[in-house]
């Protein structure tokens, strides 16, 4: 899938703790995501606070600053897919997904299916001070789950 335009409105400015189980290990790392109407920036760090990606999202094109790799973890671009697929409207994603792909949001669970229906991702939610926030995502065609714990609120 290609991703929508970077740009989001209202801005998101958040630090989260992700904790990813794949392939039965678990692995945690801290996000700093900024995104607004021109770019998004995301930055991962490891639990000791070292620095593993930087990865910016503008007009240009993605650029990405790979420090570290935990091969736990599923690749920085993996992960900004996963935040768009998370907080961008379905709407912007409509004319990005494959043809007979469908993405839904159904009670408090966002669905990304493939052109046979197959289940390929699943986000929940839990409404937060008035908004939607991302709680989980379920990768299930890579076989790996993000818990996402929102630390700024």
């Amino acid at each position: 899938m290609t991703l929508p335009p970077p740009g989001i409105s209202p801005s998101i400015t958040q630090q989260q703790l992700l904790t990813a189980q794949v392939k039965g290990k678990t692995q945690s790392l801290m996000v700093l995501l900024n995104a607004d109407q021109q770019k998004i920036m995301l930055a991962g760090l490891s639990p000791l606070g070292i620095r593993l990606f930087r990865l910016t999202y503008d007009s240009q094109g993605v650029k990405t600053e790979q420090s570290m790799t935990l091969p736990e973890l599923p690749p920085a671009s993996q992960v900004l897919a996963d935040i768009m697929l998370s907080y961008w409207p379905i709407s912007a994603w409509q004319p990005q997904l494959p043809k007979g792909w469908t993405l839904k949001d159904i009670d408090s669970r966002r669905e990304l299916r493939d052109g046979q229906g197959e289940l390929i991702e699943t986000i929940h939610y839990l409404m937060r001070n008035g908004s939607r926030q991302p709680v989980s995502v379920h990768h299930h065609r890579f076989g790996y789950v993000i818990s996402i714990q929102h630390l700024d609120s």
